[in-house]
């Protein structure tokens, strides 16, 4: 089977992380090209990794098969379209654009033309996730927390659509029915947008979450805890670890999953990867991506009205 070419598109902090994950599937990916607009940054990795820089995405065009695409959500669109137009397999970074209509285009473009379009909703690919999946049946109770020190990027969006947006696509993923209501509450501290998030969420079928997102606090976190009827799922995305609590008569007994761990934006991209070759469906579509964008907004804009009121006040 034949590698894929592939470009990076975005060589900021995350991007050069796609890019070394890249470099390890070599049987897999022929690393054709990066290209990022400040090319003197971007120059060393090149010649690390032996590919060519571009600084306008556009001259890529003949040379790829697919793109992997880690720039400012602002121009998600914009780069992502012209490739699509062009039979050119996509990948995007969360959130997959800045609106629904940019997203609705972009899902409508990969399936006319037959293309692979797949968000990066990295936390999917967490092994301790994966190795979860299957004993989260029927959830009644969820509560996510994701904590983050002030990153000095990603500043164009706020906490929401920054980190909340990956708990949000967690658990549209365990809820396979729409959501019913919510409430949300929100501050920014630090940037123009909402630095700190906190809300509930409920869906149609009962199953109620409640969801924590900073990007100013002291401590790193990133944990979800899944309430079954008998079962609860306490789940570290950071160490990759999880522990099964288990009601039996009187006693609640606890025991950890074996999970061998994986670097889970590795096996994001070689997922991706294999959709195109193997013509498979993403396991992020574009369709899930806009689910996650949708609820994301939405929180957005009741953060907005709330914290008008209490100003009005």
């Amino acid at each position: 089977m034949k590698k894929i070419k592939l470009a990076i598109i975005g060589i900021g902090h995350l991007g050069a992380r796609h890019l070394k994950c890249a470099s390890q599937l070599s049987d897999k990916v022929e690393l054709t090209a990066i290209c990022d607009t400040k090319t003197a940054r971007t120059r060393k990795l090149a010649d690390h990794y032996g590919v060519t820089l571009f600084k306008n995405y556009q001259k890529l065009l003949g040379r790829v098969d697919a793109v992997d695409i880690a720039v400012p959500t602002v121009f998600h669109h914009e780069i992502a379209k012209f490739f699509l137009q062009n039979k050119v397999h996509v990948f995007v970074e969360k959130p997959i654009t800045k609106t629904l209509e940019e997203a609705d285009e972009l899902i409508e473009l990969a399936g006319q033309n037959n293309l692979k379009l797949q968000v990066g909703h990295v936390e999917r690919f967490n092994s301790a996730f994966m190795a979860i999946t299957k004993l989260t049946k029927h959830p009644v109770f969820i509560e996510c927390h994701r904590l983050n020190k002030f990153p000095n990027r990603s500043l164009d969006i706020g906490v929401v659509e920054d980190l909340m947006i990956h708990d949000l696509d967690i658990l549209l993923s365990l809820n396979a029915c729409p959501v019913k209501e919510f409430h949300a509450v929100g501050m920014n501290v630090l940037t123009d947008k909402e630095d700190i998030a906190s809300v509930r969420l409920v869906f149609e079928n009962g199953c109620t979450c409640n969801l924590t997102a900073s990007r100013i606090s002291e401590d790193v976190m990133r944990k979800i805890r899944i309430f079954t009827r008998n079962t609860y799922i306490s789940l570290d995305y950071m160490q990759q670890a999880a522990h099964i609590y288990k009601k039996k008569g009187p006693l609640i007994l606890k025991h950890s999953l074996p999970i061998q761990k994986e670097e889970p934006l590795k096996q994001e991209i070689e997922s991706f990867i294999d959709c195109v070759r193997e013509d498979k469906s993403p396991v992020v579509p574009g369709a899930a991506g806009r689910n996650a964008l949708e609820i994301a907004l939405k929180i957005c804009e009741d953060i907005k009205r709330n914290r008008e009121k209490v100003f009005k006040k």
